[in-house]
């Protein structure tokens, strides 16, 4: 097993091209700035699609992940998270917390029925602060090639996600990322001078 499979948290050479795509598509990323709350709504669908007690929108960046969507059970913060936003939700981890960083590195989706059957996941801080013992998690893969984020599910039980688990995760972020980069698009054609192409409009083309 080579030394870079035994890295708890994988090494991310995407992360500052995703921070820069994020803010270009006007996503928060910290929590004094305006979230959405579409991407909370989006999170409670996740979990009751998939009948998990946890379920998240999560933009990973350099340092830390920011939950831009999150369901809870009962509405409660997450133990792990922290950086309280206007809602008065905390919604920051660490990046060594998870297992979202993950996903973006490899851009697939990844299915942990009971992580302490995998000694790489096993050991994450995740696992004891939440006690949280399944995970099933998908990227938003952006045209650019990187992923956005992750829409992922946990579950502080074993479970058996299996081949229709997979599909729905991957499923919901593909109608997810949709939805996001469908917001440049749209913040096109309200920018004035703009042609449809996102470039500056002649002014005196229109003239002729």
């Amino acid at each position: 097993m080579s030394p870079r499979r035994l890295l708890l948290t994988p090494q991310d050479e995407d992360a500052p091209a995703r921070v820069r795509r994020l803010r270009a598509l006007g996503l928060a990323l910290e929590p004094g700035e305006r979230a959405d709350p579409a991407l909370d709504a989006f999170a409670d669908r996740l979990a009751q699609v998939l009948a998990a007690p946890y379920a998240m929108v999560n933009f990973v960046g350099e340092q830390r992940q920011f939950l831009a969507g999150l369901h809870t059970p009962g509405g409660l913060p997450l133990p792990a998270a922290t950086g309280a936003d206007g809602t008065g939700r905390a919604r920051l981890l660490a990046r060594d917390h998870g297992f979202c960083p993950h996903v973006v590195v490899r851009r697939r989706a990844l299915a942990l029925e009971d992580v302490r059957d995998y000694p790489r996941f096993a050991g994450n801080p995740i696992v004891d602060e939440t006690g949280v013992h399944a995970y099933l998690g998908a990227p938003l893969p952006d045209p650019s090639g990187i992923a956005l984020g992750t829409v992922c599910v946990a579950d502080v039980i074993p479970r058996r996600w299996g081949r229709e688990g997979l599909q729905t995760i991957k499923g919901l972020a593909a109608e997810l990322t949709e939805r996001l980069v469908g917001r440049e698009a749209h913040e096109t054609r309200e920018v004035p001078g703009t042609d449809e192409h996102g470039g500056r409009r002649d002014p005196h083309r229109d003239r002729a």
